[in-house]
């Protein structure tokens, strides 16, 4: 497998804290990686250091394939755009004359492609419009646009969706699809907002702490985040003896709670159950959601 980022061991320490502690992670080629933690749990810290606005204190970094002390690193970097915490942009311009000044600092011999670039993330329509009178979601597309200058292959989005109303999200999620199906742009995106990172990932990586506790694909975690059948009854001992006979896997919660791992037949499971002398009270079905999933890696509670 191809990787277009590989951390190892990243430290960064600031006076007294430390914010990223041996942070290992890797992002494959083509992928949608969701890097999820609460806030402080030290992802914008990685963005910076790999994006280069910042030095790690030990450890190193890949991008594609070149180290991060290597001075190739730079020419890495240019196939890398990134939206940082809020998007770089000039408010006093259109959306267009942003563009234009990107283009600028990127060195690029005319303002090819600025025009697609609008189109590609909604704002083609905007005109003479200055970006202080766009809507959250209108500035934070305006951010890609920027990140794509240059046609990176390799897109970091810090927190996309904070802030935005529904529509805006709802944008936002269908320009991130529409660069990794269409233009094949591998995306990190940066993100404490998990329902949102479900319906986009195809990676995942969970840090707290600095550390990275897990890294998993989509089909990992939705074989974790595994469906089951909440059953309330009058006897969970007959309950477990049933489901032992049946070599169906299961989780007594309580003297009459159990949860269990499979699909039943409602009817021949009752009057199994009900030959043993045990009634069906209530049987649910219910997935564990992603946040009930995070919260059992990391643990509850702020840190």
């Amino acid at each position: 497998m191809e990787f277009v980022l590989r951390t190892n061991d990243l430290v960064k320490k600031y006076r007294g804290f430390t914010a990223l502690n041996g942070l290992t992670m890797n992002i494959p080629k083509g992928s949608i990686y969701g890097f999820v933690g609460r806030n402080g749990a030290g992802k914008t810290t990685l963005i910076r250091l790999i994006t280069g606005l910042q030095l790690p204190t030990s450890g190193s970094f890949e991008i594609y394939g070149v180290k991060n002390t290597d001075k190739a690193i730079n020419d890495s970097r240019k196939r890398m755009g990134a939206v940082v915490e809020t998007p770089a942009v000039y408010q006093d311009l259109t959306a267009k004359e942003n563009l234009k000044m990107q283009y600028r600092v990127l060195g690029l011999p005319d303002f090819k492609g600025i025009d697609e670039l609008l189109e590609l993330v909604g704002l083609s329509d905007t005109g003479r419009k200055k970006v202080k009178n766009f809507s959250l979601g209108m500035k934070q597309r305006l951010g890609i646009a920027v990140a794509l200058c240059g046609s990176p292959d390799f897109i970091v989005l810090d927190e996309p969706v904070n802030g935005l109303d529904p529509q805006g999200i709802i944008d936002i999620r269908e320009l991130i699809l529409k660069l990794n199906h269409e233009k094949n742009i591998t995306i990190l995106i940066s993100s404490h907002i998990l329902e949102e990172l479900s319906k986009l990932a195809t990676h995942y990586g969970f840090i707290d702490g600095g550390k990275m506790i897990r890294e998993m694909s989509a089909e990992e975690l939705e074989k974790a985040c595994c469906k089951s059948v909440r059953m309330t009854v009058t006897d969970t001992g007959v309950l477990s003896r049933v489901l032992d006979e049946m070599g169906v896997d299961y989780k007594i919660l309580d003297s009459s709670t159990a949860d269990v791992f499979a699909k039943l037949n409602f009817t021949q499971t009752a009057l199994k159950l009900s030959e043993q002398g045990c009634d069906v009270i209530t049987m649910e079905e219910k997935d564990e959601s992603l946040e009930s999933f995070y919260i059992s890696l990391v643990g509850g509670g702020e840190k």
